[in-house]
């Protein structure tokens, strides 16, 4: 039923618009407001906070089916369950969890995660924002980078460093809101994918924030990030399938109607083989994401596995979208066919949530350890 609604809401919602948001860069708040209505936007939210108090097995099954059709849409739900709810559920006090949830599993608030600084993108201990204890308060200065829904969200999930000398143990994570004093929204990149889903600069200059703000204790920032990242990282995984099956799909369709040396395409081995490696691939890709979330909704260690399923993920999405390319010939090339908005939106899948290399640092040495 999840299934079926996701696919039904995102065929006749978001299909329409799609193209015409990734060349205007427009955030499509309408579409997301009624994502919200349908309890997309809170599905791993506990039902007592206003959520869905679904699985994310069940989430991942929605999202395939979101960015099947708009990734920049499917990368919005995405953060909003695994980057901006998980924490809180997990790490928040009961106050913090009754002031932000609600309004978040409904889409009326959206949410943004920001670790990710001009100087500390993989080296994530290495962030500079600060954040000094003052009384009852913490001050905030310093920048975030390539913070995904920056331009639109309402919630922000903020990692500091409140004892610098302690590196990653002592980094800390606040929830601040948009309009609080010192705290203000930067340059807006202009990207090669995933346009439809605006990624900015966040500038704290002297940003007064509460000391019951924070999730966890203090110097538990880090821990909170990374446990954060590995559901950021099955979203991603999911992300990838989703454009892959994309892909597949409409080079199906173009291989039954395009016609060379008098008969379809689709009847020379070439391509034919072309579509049984990207099918395989897809389902292998899928099953992996499907492991990955199960252990994570009975609470099982997965750090091994979330980084498996972003990495064979991301990577079998960016050789999909080239052969979807290559399928549909010099058609693909042009913007006229939703194949090259898919070559486009694929290229993130291997850089953010952890690059490509840092989740085989991640597998190997789990591997090693074992």
């Amino acid at each position: 039923m999840i299934q079926q609604t996701a696919r039904e809401f995102a065929e006749s919602e978001i299909a329409p618009v799609a193209a015409e948001n990734d060349a205007k860069a427009h955030f499509p708040k309408e579409i997301v407001k009624k994502l919200g209505e349908l309890g997309f936007m809170g599905m791993i939210v506990p039902e007592k906070y206003g959520g869905s108090g679904l699985t994310n097995f069940c989430l991942v099954i929605a999202l395939e089916e979101i960015n099947r059709v708009c990734a920049s849409t499917g990368i919005t739900m995405s953060v909003q369950n695994s980057l901006v709810c998980s924490p809180i559920i997990k790490y928040g006090s009961e106050e913090l969890k009754e002031t932000y949830l609600p309004k978040l599993a409904t889409g009326e608030w959206l949410g943004a995660y920001a670790l990710s600084e001009a100087e500390a993108g993989t080296d994530a201990a290495s962030i500079q924002t600060r954040g000094v204890k003052d009384g009852e308060h913490y001050v905030l200065n310093g920048t975030k980078s390539w913070i995904t829904t920056g331009a639109d969200a309402d919630v922000f999930i903020v990692m500091v460093k409140t004892d610098p000398p302690q590196r990653a143990k002592g980094i800390s994570a606040f929830i601040v809101d948009r309009g609080t004093k010192g705290f203000s929204v930067g340059k807006k990149e202009d990207k090669l994918g995933l346009r439809a889903s605006s990624t900015t600069e966040l500038v704290f200059e002297d940003c007064r924030v509460h000391a019951k703000s924070m999730l966890g204790r203090e110097g538990e920032g880090f821990k909170i990030a990374l446990a954060t990242l590995d559901g950021g990282r099955i979203g991603v995984g999911i992300q990838a399938v989703g454009i892959a099956r994309a892909s597949l799909e409409a080079s199906i369709a173009y291989a039954g109607e395009r016609e060379q040396f008098g008969k379809k395409i689709g009847e020379f081995q070439a391509i034919q083989w072309k579509i049984a490696d990207m099918a395989t691939q897809i389902d292998a890709a899928r099953l992996l994401v499907y492991r990955a979330s199960r252990l994570r909704d009975k609470d099982l260690p997965h750090v091994k596995e979330a980084a498996m399923a972003k990495l064979f993920a991301s990577e079998m999405a960016n050789r999909v979208a080239r052969e979807a390319i290559q399928i549909h010939g010099g058609a693909g090339y042009l913007k006229d066919f939703p194949v090259e908005r898919y070559y486009r939106d694929a290229r993130i899948t291997e850089i953010y949530e952890g690059t490509s290399e840092v989740q085989r640092i991640v597998i190997s040495r789990a591997c090693l350890s074992d």
